[in-house]
């Protein structure tokens, strides 16, 4: 089972399916959702993802025609995406809101590399450290 929530832990969900392979959707509109380079995201089946929490603080917005972003009212936290006039279709997780591992996690990459900022390239070596970066000089 996947868990996730919003940063404030207003709202809660549940998945009882397993994720799809990891996208890092580089397109302006997730960008935009995101505040980042890109947004990362798993899909599940709609039947198997329901709200346990909080689902009156969830706030939506059709991004375009037919897809609704959904996020905490409270945090901002966005959460999912998804077609809800299209039955069959899944729901996109946001996986930075998730709160359990995802077992054997499988990548499928970049997408929408098209639209992507000119200040991120994701094939560029990056130094790491465990928490905050030391001073620069």
């Amino acid at each position: 089972m996947l868990t996730g929530s919003c940063l404030c832990g207003a709202i809660a969900y549940e998945v009882d399916a397993p994720a799809s392979a990891i996208n890092y959707c580089n397109c302006g509109k997730c960008r935009k959702a995101s505040g980042s380079a890109f947004a990362a995201n798993v899909s599940v089946p709609r039947d198997a993802f329901r709200w346990v929490r909080g689902q009156d603080a969830v706030r939506s917005y059709e991004s375009s025609p037919g897809k609704v972003r959904r996020f905490c009212g409270q945090c901002g936290s966005p959460l999912i995406a998804e077609r809800p006039a299209t039955a069959a279709a899944p729901v996109r997780l946001r996986i930075g809101c998730l709160d359990s591992p995802i077992p054997n996690p499988a990548f499928i990459g970049h997408i929408w590399r098209s639209e992507a900022s000119d200040w991120f390239d994701p094939k560029q070596p990056m130094p790491e450290w465990p928490e905050f970066a030391p001073p620069q000089a």
